[in-house]
């Protein structure tokens, strides 16, 4: 039974060292499902796994496109499936990692079937929130689908402005196209979330912020500086070190306040997985009791290598 792993959980929880274990238990490769890691030029504030956890496992989505190039939940579903269809060619388990909702959801459910949006139109939007910010496609949101802009994240440029492009492509709310029905995949979907103790989660998110620090996050993030502009850097770690380098803030309120939103991401990356109940959960270092679990699935444990 070809069978995709999926291994979620809040950031700085843990999963990148569990999935190498997984992997190499099964002889398999990663899908990666992390919006962020996904850009080139992000690597330090964006926890890439490090060259040495890349080499001991192949992984696939990880800093594969620009920050300058247009990407979202959509393209990725699409080709996470077929690269994950590629795998089960030669494999029977396949594993994807990561924390982003979006993305996980679009593989594992998938996403309402949407118009192609059109370059001319998207050239035109992305030239209008260049020039006129955020603010100005909030208010096109609003004028075209009120109902979907009262359900949005409105800090998330990304899904505004995806939202007015489907609006704009197909003539009718973004919201009427949305009929949040999973697809049948063809293979079998097992969801293993990783958490902690809010406080064990918390101080291990402040030391990540730390260690990237300590990388040259601030190096990182002034040669991007230029960029802030564009939506893939419109990202905790990165925004607040922007807001610093424009004397908005000093240096230690702006890592106060890296700490601080990421902690809230990762409240609201458990807020949104906690709705799933299909998802099985452990904490990161019970390493047995997952294994244990996985090997006693019907079909699976005769791949463990």
């Amino acid at each position: 039974m070809k069978t995709l792993l999926v291994l979620l959980g809040p950031t700085g929880v843990g999963k990148t060292d569990l999935s190498i274990g997984i992997a190499k238990a099964f002889g398999t490769e990663i899908i990666s499902c992390d919006s962020r890691q996904i850009y080139k030029e992000m690597r330090i504030g964006t926890a890439v796994p490090s060259p040495g956890q890349l080499a001991a496992v192949r992984h696939h989505f990880i800093q594969m496109i620009s920050v300058h190039d247009y990407y979202n939940s959509w393209q990725f579903e699409v080709q996470a499936l077929e690269r994950i269809r590629e795998l089960f060619q030669e494999k029977e388990v396949v594993l994807m990692t990561g924390g982003s909702m979006l993305y996980i959801d679009a593989v594992c459910k998938g996403i309402d079937d949407i118009p192609t949006i059109s370059p001319e139109l998207r050239t035109g939007l992305m030239e209008v929130y260049e020039r006129e910010g955020l603010e100005s496609i909030r208010q096109m949101l609003k004028e075209l689908d009120p109902v979907f802009y009262g359900q949005v994240d409105l800090n998330n440029g990304k899904r505004v402005l995806h939202a007015v492009e489907v609006c704009r492509m197909a003539g009718v709310p973004y919201s009427s196209l949305r009929k949040n029905t999973p697809k049948d995949r063809g293979f079998r979907i097992v969801r293993i979330g990783l958490n902690r103790e809010r406080e064990e989660l918390y101080a291990r998110i402040d030391r990540r912020v730390d260690l990237m620090l300590e990388e040259g996050l601030e190096d990182e993030a002034r040669r991007l500086w230029p960029l802030r502009h564009l939506n893939a850097l419109n990202t905790v770690g990165y925004k607040e070190l922007f807001d610093y380098f424009e004397g908005k803030t000093d240096y230690a309120e702006a890592v106060r306040l890296i700490k601080r939103n990421s902690r809230r991401y990762a409240r609201k990356q458990l807020s949104w997985f906690r709705r799933d109940e299909d998802i099985r959960w452990f904490h990161p270092e019970a390493r047995q009791d997952i294994f244990e679990y996985l090997f006693s699935l019907p079909g699976i444990g005769a791949f463990r290598k």
